[in-house]
């Protein structure tokens, strides 16, 4: 369980380095998500190999 939540906290962690993200400048809900949506995106892409599928080094 514990396993699991330090993954949730650290991506937390990592999207609060947007700054958008971490003071929310945006007044509406939908373009608060979306610019969660977009910084999500680039820390994925960013890594490509942290997922799941990559086993090989």
């Amino acid at each position: 369980l514990y396993k699991a939540r330090n993954v949730v906290e650290r991506c937390f962690n990592r999207l609060k380095q947007f700054r958008a993200i971490a003071t929310r400048f945006d007044k509406l809900a939908t373009r608060y998500k979306a610019g969660v949506h977009l910084a999500a995106l680039i820390l994925w892409l960013r890594e490509p190999n942290q997922g799941p599928l990559s086993d090989t080094p």
